[in-house]
């Protein structure tokens, strides 16, 4: 049975409604207005096998905290209903990544304690037309509404781009990984205190 979850956010600052299906095809529509996120997610959803819609309007004349911050939300309320109970998942998983002179790495554990440690060691205020800065508002925005522990780091590299989309591919091979079941876990809950 595929595990899926439909979300629709509306605030003041954004609307959004998204759908996932963790046991996908890598297939996605996204849109958010700011193209750079748009692809960064784009990204996600194929490295991770994951079909993603999510469709966002948001108060972009103003700012693209809003909506960036808004859509870690939404991928975070997603993945939490979607994997429910959570018995029988891997629940960790982590993905070493090089592209070319990029290194990333990414580990996350979905025991239902959030916690984000982030360094992307971006330079430039903008990469394409994303904010840079914001980045770390949409990863604690997914950390908090999945329950998700999630380190998330470049060791090296120069291109800011490469970074966040080496960051980004990581993310989501670490998510697949923790996302799937393990027939041999069937009946236990992630944490060992028997608790979300």
């Amino acid at each position: 049975m595929k595990r899926t979850a439909v979300i629709e956010r509306i605030t003041k600052e954004t609307q959004i409604r998204a759908s996932l299906t963790i046991e996908g095809k890598g297939r996605y529509e996204i849109s958010t207005g700011v193209r750079f996120l748009d692809h960064m997610l784009e990204l996600f959803s194929k490295h991770g096998g994951f079909d993603i819609a999510l469709i966002a309007r948001g108060d972009l004349d103003v700012d693209q905290h809003h909506t960036v911050e808004d859509a870690g939300i939404v991928l975070g309320q997603l993945f939490a209903k979607a994997l429910g109970d959570r018995k029988g998942i891997n629940r960790a998983g982590y993905f070493v990544l090089p592209m070319d002179e990029t290194l990333a790495v990414a580990a996350v554990d979905l025991g239902g304690r959030p916690y984000l440690v982030y360094e992307d060691r971006v330079k430039t205020r903008l990469v394409g037309d994303l904010q840079s800065e914001l980045l770390e508002d949409f990863f604690h925005g997914f950390t908090t509404h999945a329950g998700a522990n999630l380190h998330a780091k470049i060791m090296h590299g120069r291109s800011n781009h490469h970074k966040v989309e080496a960051i980004f591919k990581c993310f989501a091979r670490a998510m697949k990984f923790a996302c799937s079941k393990d027939a041999r876990l069937k009946d236990e809950l992630p944490s060992t205190k028997g608790l979300l």
